[in-house]
């Protein structure tokens, strides 16, 4: 598909909102190798900064130096072709079935990143981290009828 399936993009940040812009320019960057065009782009990157700034917020509390790893893939399969990204925490972990939806009308301000995430994204899957934290996996199709990556 791209440079991306054989070898990924993986990145290691600090929980620190400054690293917000630069883990997105990334994502927007593997967007473009994978082909997505401006709406896709735009769902995948704000997803990436919702699932970002819910890590600095939530599993660190706001402490800025907390590790998060990131990985940027693309992936070819049955279910589709796409870009994946991973993302993950060491810090303060989430119970999944604690994020269930929630009626977007109800939700408070700030309150709103998960439900971002799974509107603009086709996967949002969290896990527990072995040794703690979280690992949040999110999957973007390619839309049918597309001709995949740019060169």
């Amino acid at each position: 598909m791209t440079a991306l399936t054989d070898r990924p993009v993986r990145l290691q940040v600090a929980s620190t909102p400054a690293h917000l812009a630069v883990v997105r320019a990334a994502a927007e960057a593997a967007c473009r190798l994978v082909g997505f065009d401006a709406r896709c782009t735009t769902e995948v990157v704000l997803s990436v900064g919702e699932a970002l700034a819910n890590i600095v917020r939530h599993a660190y509390g706001g402490a800025g130096d907390g590790p998060i790893e990131i990985e940027l893939s693309t992936v070819e399969g049955p279910a589709g072709d796409g870009l994946r990204v991973r993302l993950r925490d060491c810090g303060r972990g989430v119970e999944p079935r604690r994020l269930r939806r929630r009626d977007p009308s109800a939700l408070r301000a700030g309150g709103r990143g998960v439900h971002i995430m799974r509107q603009c994204m086709d996967v949002v899957d969290y896990q527990q981290a072995e040794g703690g934290g979280t690992v949040l996996t999110m999957f973007k199709r390619l839309p049918t009828g597309r001709e995949g990556p740019r060169p």
